[in-house]
């Protein structure tokens, strides 16, 4: 992935697909340690650890691991914006409605984007009161995450609104089931959808795209980029 071209190794050891249950802390450190303790000697870019979990992400950053990605943006274990204050590492905060497990049965909202940006306002402040520097927050409105399709269109449509936090945005948006229910296509054959999801991300404002395919997408980025750019 890093000879791909990836900045960011994104590394987690419990599942956050819909439906999925969640694992033990022991097993959860157990999975995702020895990864990182590796990978730390063999990549010079950044190790980020996908946890929502205070001792797994502790564990993970003593491992080498040196951002901090909370799905459940700081929302389920109340110990972590002290750690990551502490140790100083970049969170990512991420917007879900319920959890990996619940989190695609009938989910609602009154305002999609609205409520969305409300709680990362609010957790973001949570993470401020804790001690974490402002330039260490970045902010992620959970592509997939407790969303149907027409939610997740309606975040990628006023993206821009997003901008209004006055923090780096992150994109999750490779292979998801609106592109899927968009596009009529399985898991394996999203690829130009996603393509276009990263470009329309990028011209908006997105400062991280986080993917799986990651030759073609590092390729998709640095092209929109220059376009954006002029040069």
């Amino acid at each position: 992935m890093v000879e791909e071209g990836a900045d960011i190794i994104d590394i987690g050891g419990e599942s956050s697909r819909p439906g999925a249950e969640s694992v033990g802390i022991n097993e959860e450190i157990k999975r995702v340690v020895p990864v990182i303790e590796k990978l730390a000697c063999e990549v010079d870019c950044p190790i980020s650890i996908d946890t929502y979990k205070t001792e797994v992400a502790k564990e993970a950053l003593e491992a080498g691991a040196t951002i901090v990605n909370d799905i459940s943006g700081l929302r389920m274990d109340e110990k972590m914006p002290e750690l990551v204050a502490k140790t100083g590492a970049p969170v990512i905060i991420m917007h879900m409605q319920g959890t990996p497990k619940t989190m695609q049965k009938n989910p609602h909202y009154e305002c999609v984007m609205g409520e969305i940006i409300s709680f990362l306002r609010k957790q973001a402040e949570v993470a401020l009161k804790a001690g974490v520097q402002k330039d260490k927050i970045i902010i992620d409105p959970g592509i997939g995450f407790g969303k149907t399709r027409d939610h997740n269109l309606e975040i990628m449509k006023k993206f821009s609104e997003l901008k209004s936090l006055g923090y780096p945005i992150l994109m999750g948006t490779s292979r998801k089931s609106f592109i899927g229910a968009t596009l009529d296509l399985p898991v394996e054959d999203r690829l130009e959808g996603t393509a276009a999801t990263v470009v329309y991300s990028v011209v908006q404002g997105a400062n991280i795209i986080r993917v799986h395919n990651v030759k073609e997408m590092a390729r998709v980025a640095k092209m929109t980029d220059a376009m954006l750019k002029g040069n």
